[in-house]
């Protein structure tokens, strides 16, 4: 074989071995440069929430702290006939009679008598000016001595509730006003019953005033089987009004100054409902008789001036 021949042919080899090589390199997938990152698109939508996991074992229960303590409010006193000794006068701990409560009250304070009966045999003293005795349900003054239970010596003095009687008739007055601008509301007073005419009873009457004290209320009380519900002394002022009275001789009117309105008279009936004692002023207040005895149920008056 020529060399020209042998040189020809290794070319047409070499040109097969190019072919090839090309037709590799147009075959493989090169990767270029990696570009930049895209933005982010938008969160979707929170999943629903799974199912709760079984609760663990509750853990031990923990020590108990120590009891507190409440102490006495001197403007807020409470009294129980029913209560403990060494009561401090909080709701907690009452004191068992009202005079220890008053003992330590305040003025403007309010002694709440809870439910019970309180036997009296000494003169409770009311000289706290504006001290409110309040009585809740049940709660009842039973009178066991010929003493006066309820002395009201301040200004701006309140019985509020209270039913007040007494084992026997006493010729006592269960409250005597002293001061100024007291009140006596929704109360009950009333005595053990007394045979024979009134007016030969025992003496005793719901409430009776001091000489000239002023601006006395009297409202929504109860008075009966007594032989006056009040005995109003001269130049003593007030109001007295929407009270229910019976089984009395009658309020009696000593020369003092008082509004009657809206009262009224229950059965049995009283001997008289009103007494106008001699001295006692004429004019607006109780003349004419016959206002005075429609502006309070029909009642019937006594006119001795």
């Amino acid at each position: 074989m020529s060399d020209n021949y042998q040189n020809a042919l290794n070319k047409i080899k070499n040109d097969r071995k190019f072919l090839n090589f090309i037709g590799c390199c147009n075959n493989r997938n090169v990767n270029g440069v990696t570009g930049p990152t895209g933005p982010s698109g938008p969160t979707g939508p929170t999943g629903p929430t799974g199912a709760t996991g079984i609760t663990g074992p509750t853990g031990p229960t923990g020590p108990t702290g120590s009891t507190g303590s409440v102490d006495p409010n001197p403007y807020d006193l409470y009294v129980q006939s029913t209560a403990a000794p060494g009561g401090n006068g909080s709701q907690l701990s009452p004191f068992q009679t009202i005079s220890q409560a008053l003992a330590v009250a305040e003025p403007n304070s309010i002694i709440n008598v809870l439910s019970g009966t309180y036997p009296v045999t000494e003169q409770n003293v009311l000289n706290i000016p504006g001290l409110i005795l309040k009585g809740r349900a049940g709660s009842k003054i039973l009178l066991q001595s010929s003493i006066v239970p309820f002395l009201l010596n301040a200004d701006n003095v309140k019985i509020d509730g209270l039913t007040m009687t007494s084992d026997q008739p006493y010729p006592v007055e269960f409250i005597q006003v002293g001061g100024n601008n007291n009140q006596i509301l929704n109360c009950q007073i009333y005595g053990p019953n007394q045979s024979g005419d009134s007016s030969t009873w025992v003496v005793n009457r719901g409430f009776v005033t001091q000489n000239g004290i002023t601006n006395l209320l009297v409202r929504n009380n109860i008075f009966y089987s007594l032989r006056q519900p009040a005995y109003l002394n001269p130049n003593s002022t007030g109001t007295i009004m929407d009270n229910v009275t019976y089984n009395t001789r009658g309020y009696v009117v000593d020369r003092a100054i008082f509004l009657f309105s809206g009262n009224s008279w229950g059965i049995p009936e009283n001997a008289v409902d009103i007494a106008l004692l001699a001295g006692t002023t004429t004019g607006s207040l109780y003349d004419p008789l016959s206002a005075l005895e429609a502006s309070n149920s029909s009642a019937t008056i006594s006119d001795q001036r």
